[in-house]
Parts: C-alpha cells; sequence; structure tokens
C-alpha cells in the first residue's frame, strides 16, 4: 500500500481518488483554500457537493491549512488545482513538497508570453523550482470526465513524465480494469495537446448553440458540428508542430476534444455562443464557474498573433480559432468562417 495526497479538492482530483482507493492505498484529500466547504460535506457523508458522487467511506479529507501533515509520509503528490490557482501552487506548495517525492500534475493549460512562446504547466513549474531540486514533475493527460471515472466508465488517459521507470509505478497505483494508462515522456506534446482542446471545444460547441437556436428545423446538423471538430483536430495538430510536440498526441487532442464537447463548462460556453449570446452574457450565466476554455483561447490566440506578426506562422491556417478570438474578446458577432476552412493539401 501507497500514501496518495491529492492537493485540490476538484472534481478530477477527486475522480481519482476512486482507482486509489479501489487498489488499496491510503487516500488524503486535500482542498484549496476555495474548497472549505467542500471538505466540510465530505467530512459528513463523503458526498462531494461539485462532483455530485458520494466517495469510498476511508479517505482522509484534509483542510489547506493541515497541507503541511497531509503531505508527510506520502508517496505521491497529486496536484489537483484548477488552472487558476499555478501561480499559488508555485508559490505555497512546490516549496514545502520533499524533491524525493514525484508529483503529478492533473490541471490542463497553458501560458502563453509576448513573443508567442507557449508554455506547458510542468514546464512553468520546472523554473519555478530552486537551482538544484531534483524534485520530478509528471503530468495526466487525455480524455476523462470525472464524473464518468468515478461511475467506471472506460477511460483511456496518458500519463507523462521524464521517466518511465517512475510513470510504470505510478500507473501501477491508478490502473484498473475502467482506467487505462498509456506512457510518453513527450510532456510537451500531451500537454499542449490536451490543453487546447478546452478552448476548441467551445468553438465546435458553437454548432450545437446554432441548432438549439434554429430549433425544429428537420435538419440535424451533424455536419456543421463535425466540420468545426474536423478543423479544430487540424488547427491542433498545427499547433502542435509549433510547440515542437510530437504529432501522435493528435489522438489524445481528438479525444478529449469530443468527450469536452459532450458535456461540460466549455460545451456550454460555446453553446450559449452559438444561441447568439455575447460572452458578457454568457459569463453571467455561468457566474462563478471556472472557464477554462475561455482562458486558453485567449492565450493561444494571443500567442498566434504574435507569432504571425514575427512572420513564423499565418493567421489564416487558424480561422476557427480567430473567430472565436473575435467572439470572446473583440466583440465580434457570430459567423462560422466557414470558407475559411478550405484549404489546397
Amino acid at each position: 500500500m501507497s500514501v496518495v495526497t491529492l492537493i485540490g479538492a476538484g472534481q478530477m482530483a477527486s475522480a481519482l481518488t476512486f482507482p486509489l482507493f479501489e487498489n488499496g492505498h491510503e487516500v488524503r484529500l486535500v482542498g484549496s483554500p476555495l474548497d472549505d466547504a467542500v471538505i466540510d460535506r465530505l467530512r459528513e457523508d463523503n458526498y462531494h457537493v461539485n462532483l455530485r458522487r458520494t466517495l469510498h467511506d476511508g479517505i482522509n479529507y484534509i483542510k489547506c491549512a493541515d497541507v503541511k501533515e497531509a503531505i508527510k509520509g506520502a508517496d505521491l503528490i497529486v496536484c489537483g488545482i484548477s488552472s487558476f490557482g499555478v501561480e499559488w501552487f508555485a508559490d505555497e506548495i512546490l516549496p514545502i513538497l520533499d524533491e524525493s517525492i514525484p508529483l503529478i500534475s492533473v490541471t490542463k493549460g497553458m501560458l502563453d508570453y509576448e513573443d508567442g512562446t507557449m508554455q506547458t504547466y510542468p514546464e512553468y513549474w520546472q523554473e519555478k523550482l530552486p537551482e538544484g531540486s531534483k524534485l520530478r514533475l509528471y503530468a495526466i493527460g487525455g480524455p476523462c470526465t470525472a464524473r464518468d471515472l468515478s461511475d467506471h466508465d472506460p477511460s483511456f488517459v496518458a500519463y507523462c513524465g521524464p521517466d518511465f521507470e517512475t510513470l510504470e509505478w505510478i500507473r501501477s497505483l491508478f490502473s484498473t480494469d475502467y482506467y487505462i494508462i498509456s506512457l510518453t515522456k513527450d510532456v510537451v506534446g500531451l500537454e499542449c495537446a490536451v490543453a487546447l482542446k478546452n478552448g476548441y471545444a467551445l468553438g465546435t460547441a458553437l454548432a450545437i448553440g446554432i441548432k438549439e437556436k434554429l430549433g425544429d428545423d428537420g435538419i440535424n446538423h451533424n455536419n456543421m458540428k463535425s466540420a468545426l471538430f474536423q478543423e479544430s483536430v487540424k488547427e491542433m495538430l498545427e499547433l502542435l508542430r509549433i510547440v515542437g510536440g510530437g504529432v501522435d498526441n493528435i489522438m489524445f487532442a481528438a479525444g478529449d476534444l469530443d468527450v469536452t464537447v459532450s458535456a461540460g463548462r466549455s460545451r456550454t460556453v460555446g453553446l450559449l455562443l452559438g444561441k447568439g449570446y455575447t460572452i458578457e452574457e454568457t459569463l453571467e450565466q455561468l457566474q462563478g464557474q471556472t472557464l477554462e476554455a475561455v482562458v486558453i483561447a485567449t492565450r493561444t490566440a494571443r500567442a498566434v498573433k504574435a507569432l504571425a506578426k514575427a512572420g513564423k506562422v499565418s493567421i489564416d491556417d487558424f480561422p476557427l480559432l480567430m473567430h472565436v478570438d473575435g467572439l470572446l474578446n473583440e466583440h465580434a458577432t457570430l459567423n462560422i468562417p466557414w470558407k475559411k476552412f478550405e484549404r489546397h493539401m
């Protein structure tokens, strides 16, 4: 039996307690500074108010104030905070971790810089470590929703990191007959792939909103949604090449895109924009929710614009991303640029 401490009591980190606990490990779920109410309810009856599932009886629920005690004796640390807590994790958690204990993150997203460089969160955290630190960082990506994982729906993901030996060991902690895990050393490729899908899920879900707005017109509009999905995959593949990630990771981007368009907050943002709501009206309806799609779409578009200005890429290769960015940040009117999807190949 191993001791696993998960920091952040969000939906995905909490869902990961299912395979861990069922494999016989000691599980400690630590809330972020915003999770006190979640932890209070879990302590009452193991019910997670956001995941809307009952966790296994026997998990240790710990508030953020006691995080130092929670990491003592742990064999593995899991970062389960949202992308909005990346800086907090770097400033408050990384300095107190035992550098001999591996850290694996389920947080998805990327940062962008003025020159168009895009950086994964493991890369960002690595830069934040003290010089000479031996802390090893790993990450999780792939098509997996927290509620389906909690319900034991077969889920296929990938774990990435600097060495296969540790990855194999981490996989042994989580692997079950319903939680299937591939391994890769391509951290940039996997993390970029699964970060991008949130922004493109928003773009693909525009079709769902358009269909709802049109009502029962006798057309399924499957072609429209598939066209947006196809264009999303094409643009994500180009972005993978730009950041230097292996193109094989497009399978995880496409799988994650599909599951995210099926359900979740990124879908809802696209759906509301597709129905004709402005981004301000959309944000008002989703007030209080963490909207990763808006962040990653904005950051990616900003990076592409910077690269285009430097002559390194062409804006014309990213018509869907640019339209989504217009809807989010330039008060553009919904008008999907279908003809710009045409290409000479």
